[in-house]
């Protein structure tokens, strides 16, 4: 089982290849390649570094309030 965490995509670098995102106010750099079409703005998983898979936004909201519940918890 792999856990993807949702993160928004706040700039694609020049090459194309990686991304600039941002989870919960912390920005890091990702890989976009796996995927064929990613966009500014775009929410995407991201398991080990690399974006998996473009979500919509309220599924990325909901999936980031249920983990910040989880914390709380522990």
């Amino acid at each position: 089982m792999c856990v993807g965490i949702p993160a928004k995509v706040v700039n694609i670098h020049k090459s194309g290849n990686m991304a600039d995102v941002e989870i919960g106010g912390i920005k890091r750099e990702a890989g976009i390649h796996l995927l064929e079409h990613v966009e500014e703005g775009q929410y995407v998983l991201l398991h080990a570094g690399f974006a998996i898979q473009v979500i919509d936004e309220e599924a990325a909201r909901e999936t980031l309030e249920l983990l910040e519940q989880l914390n709380e918890i522990h």
